[in-house]
């Protein structure tokens, strides 16, 4: 039998953590090829992102802390869905509060999934063009230790190969992102 789409058959579903971000269940869940196990699972509500480019050609790029790898991570700017909120209203509104730039054209890159081995998180990616910098950068998440960062493609790239620490959205991101930029 070929494999397709179909899903498997949730036996028990068990909270184990409810949080502000995410929530963590281990279900036990029968595979469509019979087989019966327990799968731990992250369920988050989706995130977006934006490559962010200005017009004189530079990437807009924030140097966050990140506590779970204990140091700073060269990334696009990007954030949780609020509840009701589309894509890419919460990509405008993080590019605000975390760049202090304004975009007015937008390209829509895809969506994919983080880490379907334990998380049905998905990404919303954008290409964001006709940057414009604000007079004042908007007040953003007190959590948040960001430093904004303007590199060309080549520097990114470079920072890419040499194994810099760049989380993997951005650098997918990224490269959808080329296919519009030339």
């Amino acid at each position: 039998m070929p494999l397709g789409n179909e899903p498997a058959k949730l036996l028990q579903k068990k909270l184990h953590y409810q949080g502000r971000k995410f929530n963590f269940t281990v279900d036990r869940i029968e595979l469509p090829n019979g087989v019966v196990g327990d799968w731990e699972c992250i369920h988050h509500p989706g995130g977006a992102m934006a490559v962010p480019i200005t017009p004189e050609g530079k990437l807009v790029l924030v140097k966050q802390y990140r506590f779970a790898t204990q140091g700073r991570i060269l990334e696009f700017p990007a954030g949780t869905l609020e509840v009701g909120e589309s894509p890419a209203t919460t990509i405008g509104r993080e590019i605000e509060e975390e760049t202090g730039y304004r975009a007015s054209k937008w390209q829509d890159l895809g969506e994919f999934f983080l880490a379907p081995g334990y998380s049905d998180e998905i990404i919303y990616a954008f290409l964001a063009q006709d940057l414009e910098k604000l007079a004042v950068r908007p007040a953003g998440d007190d959590d948040e230790d960001i430093e904004v960062v303007l590199m060309t493609r080549s520097e990114f790239e470079a920072a890419i190969y040499a194994g810099e620490p760049i989380d993997a959205k951005s650098i997918a991101a990224y490269f959808l992102a080329c296919k519009y930029l030339g």
